[in-house]
């Protein structure tokens, strides 16, 4: 595999599409493999990525330009499927892979993939999805005709580990996410609400990118911080670098309180690995792709979506129970070094490689 050159395109790079992209370039490197990212737009996670070739582009001039002069052996296209027919139209010959990743709500992610099935088929040699239910589901059922390469994601344990913090002196149940409708962020206010109800002394924290917000959608929520009188108890944090993360999920950890996991459907949800890597212990929605992490009172916690009452005592368990606690965190620690370990990735990438008969 040595001088394989890769390129990994996404609309823009934040969220877990910029985690994974810059985590697995890192870590092919080491197999002889050259990643390079491509982003139609600037976003807040370049601030993450230091020593990788990153290029933000939209004009067609500029994007056949660079394919001329790079020559990639294969391209990667997470989610903008309009991007597979844009590459043929400019030249491209080698393989092209479509990745699923971030495709938000069961409904939404059946219609992106009816929308691009089209293209999908004329354009590509195949799709690249973590081993998650309901995309396994979706293409077998919308593009039976589509190549499946089931890898699963990665996380970067050599980032991602409990570190020596100072505590707070009261528990911090905290938030990941954009403020959007499918991470479902009225329901974290509502359970935040009942638990300060029920013990008044917990923070509440949402770590969140406030340049990815919606108009609308950012004022529905200032609205409802006003209605449920959270505007002076939470507190919002924007844009962390995400090397900061596992200090902010280790004050968590310690702090003894928990993340909350609110989606109401996750293609994979890195924030819930990553807290799990760092023993922050989570409480989480059964969003389908964090199946892969928590099993129920072993490595986590699920609530049943929609129930306030029982996400409120869960949680207060999470904060109490201190055996309860403290298992959780031990085995959500080692599900995570045992079974997303970045050399698993780079083996199945590697395979995916040589059966598209490159490298």
């Amino acid at each position: 595999m040595t001088g394989l050159r890769i390129l990994f395109t996404f609309y823009i790079p934040s969220g877990g599409v910029e985690t994974l992209n810059r985590i697995r370039c890192h870590t092919l490197r080491q197999y002889g493999v050259e990643g390079h990212l491509l982003y139609t737009a600037a976003g807040s996670g370049l601030q993450n990525i230091t020593d990788i070739p990153t290029y933000v582009m939209h004009t067609d001039e500029e994007i056949a330009y660079l394919l001329s002069i790079q020559h990639f052996d294969a391209i990667i296209v997470t989610s903008d499927f309009p991007m597979t027919k844009r590459l043929r139209q400019l030249g491209y010959p080698g393989p092209i892979l479509f990745e699923a990743q971030g495709f938000g709500t069961l409904e939404d992610a059946q219609v992106i993939i009816l929308d691009a099935a089209k293209d999908l088929q004329a354009y590509t040699q195949g799709v690249v999805l973590p081993p998650t239910t309901h995309l396994l589901h979706l293409f077998s059922q919308i593009c039976p005709w589509l190549q499946q390469f089931v890898i699963m994601n990665m996380l970067d344990t050599s980032m991602f580990y409990h570190r020596s913090v100072e505590v707070p002196n009261h528990p911090v149940v905290a938030w990941v996410g954009r403020i959007e409708a499918n991470k479902n962020w009225n329901e974290f206010l509502l359970i935040g609400k009942r638990l300060q109800q029920l013990r008044p002394n917990v923070e509440l924290r949402m770590y969140t990118d406030a340049t990815l917000a919606q108009p609308k959608e950012h004022q529905r929520f200032q609205e409802q911080l006003d209605v449920l009188d959270l505007s002076n108890t939470i507190t919002m944090i924007s844009n962390v670098p995400h090397t900061h993360m596992p200090h902010q999920y280790s004050v968590i950890a310690d702090s003894g309180g928990f993340l909350l996991s609110t989606s109401i459907i996750e293609g994979f949800g890195y924030a819930v690995g990553e807290a799990m890597a760092c023993r922050c212990p989570v409480l989480s929605t059964d969003s389908d792709g964090v199946r892969a992490f928590i099993t129920h009172d072993q490595t986590g916690k699920f609530y049943d979506i929609g129930n306030i009452e029982q996400a409120a005592h869960l949680g207060l368990e999470l904060i109490d129970n201190i055996p309860l606690r403290n298992h959780i965190c031990a085995q959500g620690e080692q599900r995570i070094q045992e079974s997303f370990s970045p050399h698993q990735y780079a083996i199945q990438f590697i395979k995916m490689m040589h059966a598209l008969s490159v490298g």
